[in-house]
């Protein structure tokens, strides 16, 4: 399953946040890095789900 959320985190970053933790605060503060870069995005994206 952490293969099917590094996918989604490099695509769509916020879907692999939301997959990994569902919505709360990382779910936003990623939609809002992503905003601001992809690549922001999918680094916070890979970091909560190895994280966990």
């Amino acid at each position: 399953m952490d293969l099917v959320r590094l996918i989604c985190a490099i695509l769509l970053p916020p879907l692999g946040v939301f997959l990994q933790v569902g919505i709360g605060g990382a779910f936003w503060l990623n939609i809002l890095l992503t905003l601001f870069g992809y690549i922001p995005g999918i680094i916070h994206a890979v970091w909560i789900i190895a994280r966990r």
